[in-house]
């Protein structure tokens, strides 16, 4: 590696800046406007309608689990860096979203609530006492 090619960078010495802040500070508001009108990637202005009816959606919580992978799965998903464990998500979460449109289920397990999954769980058990031995046994 030739020495003389290596730039070395710190936050007490960074790169010098190289935007024209005197231009952009002297821009008027119109121009800034315009600019970002004739731009095709720009996002639009957002008005006092737009913050008006905006509704602020916040994440479910994730839930913390353990679970075992192989040493391969794991290599493989670490090797591309950080955000590996948000790259496993992502896989996970596209698996339940394919699995829930080929299957007609009133409720996606993805949507279920705990009170819900509960529910659920109690009435199996429920069922499974009456389908055991001796079941109608006790009948008055």
């Amino acid at each position: 590696m030739n020495a003389e090619r290596i730039v070395r960078r710190t936050r007490y010495h960074p790169e010098k800046d190289k935007t024209d802040w005197k231009r952009i500070h002297a821009l008027t508001d119109r121009e800034i406007e315009e600019a970002i009108a004739s731009d095709p990637d720009a996002a639009p202005l957002l008005d006092e309608e737009w913050f008006r009816t905006a509704k602020l959606v916040m994440p479910e919580r994730k839930v913390p689990v353990s679970m075992r992978i192989d040493r391969e799965v794991l290599d493989w998903f670490k090797h591309a860096g950080r955000g590996y464990l948000s790259r496993m998500h992502a896989v996970l979460r596209a698996y339940v979203t394919a699995q829930s449109q080929t299957r007609s289920r009133k409720v996606s397990p993805v949507t279920k609530t705990r009170s819900q999954r509960k529910s659920v769980a109690v009435k199996s058990k429920v069922a499974g006492r009456k389908r055991g031995k001796g079941a109608g046994r006790h009948t008055k």
